[in-house]
């Protein structure tokens, strides 16, 4: 029995202590939590002033000044010849001191920063465009003097609106350096520097509100934000929290030109890449493959057969590297210099950041399987300057004959259509002599006068051509026929829905 009590209160020690230790490892967890919670809260400023004073004096204004010319006259005010002429002239010139015709000078305000200790300043180039005179303008520590410094312009690159100058300093200048904006993520904490409306140094706050948006030009990759940004911003810094330029402050959406939260900065992967061209060069050398394309719609990829619309699908090849490497229209480019590509813009902004020059594996999808193509890459300035012409198709025109099909009335090209629709002499195809306004290929975009040169990726110069593909689509289990579509030139591919 008293083994047995003694084995009892064993026991119970045991549970008592277990109990004590597993209390014990809650008041532990809870104490670390606390704590990690308050290093947490340690960790974050209080203040943005400090990172403000560290990167303030990179951040520059920029004033430039235009030589505009003069009115010769009273323009506007009356019709020239008018008897009322010479009295008009004579009150304009004593309203404007006798210098009404002279030229005078337009000035404008905006910001940049500076990105290293020898001078080189970046900015918007709609910030500098058609200047006379750029006077940079230095934040000014406390108690000092505002320091004014001439620029030169390096280069521009209207492209991606950036512009570098350049001022010679008495010793090296306080700079800020790029991160990469590939890791900001919507949420993050940005500040905006600049000068806005002309008022000075500020400072603004917000977050990145999305990425990689997209507004008109073809390297477009922006950031939005909600920190303010005014005019007079533009070509101001965007920056992260460690300091780091992560964006160039360039257009805001705004119905009354203010700021309501909605503004775009240039992502810094981007200006890096132009900035480096221009102090390299002078001017940009993007690569050049030398295609037209579209992107690659789910009817579309349907009717080529691809299991997922992804790509880009070329229209045209005119002369170029594309097609020095047997690239064709019809072509899906997949992959490019061994990277996925998605769409046609993701492809023009790869492309145009490849060294020109370069040798590269493009690998296309073609007659149903995929193949690889070497490309040496040209120049884009190069093409873009020689303006380089439409390839044309060859074959010769067909008697005059129309049929209809797929809401389309189609006739054969003939001399007399070729002339009158403006055409290559050597141009082949089938006419859109009308259309029906309720079918599917007015909805999508086709109208009389476009000329249809190829079907299923096939050349027609006849009716009984297109017969052929629409019968082998129909043979094959496709639901759609492609058809590639000129129009003054241009070319696109359209798919059309086959009559069942």
């Amino acid at each position: 029995m008293q083994s047995r009590a003694r084995a009892i209160s064993i026991t119970k020690d045991r549970d008592t202590w277990m109990s004590q230790a597993r209390l014990m490892w809650l008041v532990a967890l809870s104490t670390l939590f606390v704590l990690a919670q308050a290093l947490v809260a340690q960790a974050r400023p209080e203040s943005l002033a400090p990172l403000a004073e560290k990167i303030s004096p990179a951040v520059v204004n920029i004033t430039t000044s235009t030589l505009v010319e003069g009115r010769a006259g009273p323009q506007g005010i009356v019709p020239e010849g008018s008897p009322f002429e010479d009295f008009f002239r004579e009150f304009q010139d004593r309203n404007n001191n006798g210098n009404g015709d002279r030229p005078r000078r337009s000035s404008a305000l905006g910001s940049g920063f500076v990105i290293s200790e020898d001078g080189f300043i970046v900015t918007n180039n709609h910030v500098i465009a058609e200047a006379d005179e750029i006077l940079i303008e230095f934040f000014p520590g406390e108690g000092q003097p505002v320091k004014e410094l001439v620029a030169k312009v390096i280069g521009t690159d209207e492209k991606t609106d950036i512009a570098l100058l350049k001022v010679e300093a008495d010793g090296p200048l306080k700079f800020v350096k790029f991160g990469d904006s590939d890791t900001a993520r919507v949420g993050d904490w940005v500040i905006a520097m600049g000068n806005p409306l002309g008022q000075g140094f500020s400072v603004s706050a917000g977050i990145v509100s999305a990425r990689n948006r997209a507004l008109s030009g073809s390297y477009d990759d922006y950031i939005q934000t909600d920190a303010a940004i005014n005019r007079g911003n533009s070509g101001g810094p965007l920056f992260n929290m460690d300091g780091q330029v992560v964006g160039v402050n360039t257009a805001i959406l705004s119905p009354n030109g203010g700021s309501i939260g909605i503004g775009f900065s240039m992502a810094s992967n981007v200006v890096t890449k132009v900035v480096d061209q221009l102090k390299e060069f002078g001017e940009t050398r993007r690569g050049w493959l030398g295609v037209r394309i579209q992107d690659v719609t789910d009817d579309v990829a349907e009717a080529m057969g691809l299991s997922k619309a992804s790509g880009a699908l070329i229209t045209d090849v005119p002369d170029g590297p594309a097609k020095e490497a047997g690239l064709l229209s019809g072509d899906v480019i997949m992959t490019f210099d061994g990277v996925d590509v998605k769409d046609t813009r993701a492809l023009v902004r790869q492309v145009g950041e490849t060294t020109v020059g370069k040798a590269v594996r493009v690998v296309v999808y073609r007659d149903g399987g995929t193949q690889t193509v070497l490309v040496t890459l040209g120049r884009r300035e190069d093409a873009e300057r020689a303006e380089n012409g439409v390839a044309t198709e060859d074959g010769d025109a067909p008697d005059s004959v129309q049929k209809d099909v797929l809401g389309l009335t189609l006739g054969t090209l003939t001399p007399d259509l070729r002339s009158e629709l403006g055409l290559d002499e050597d141009a082949t195809g089938l006419v859109v002599m009308d259309i029906d306004e309720t079918s599917e290929a007015f909805e999508k975009g086709l109208r009389a006068g476009d000329l249809i040169t190829e079907a299923g990726q096939q050349k027609v110069t006849s009716l009984a051509d297109l017969d052929d593909r629409i019968e082998e689509a129909t043979e094959a289990g496709r639901k759609s026929l492609l058809l590639l579509v000129r129009r003054a030139g241009e070319p696109r591919f359209v798919a059309l829905t086959l009559e069942q």
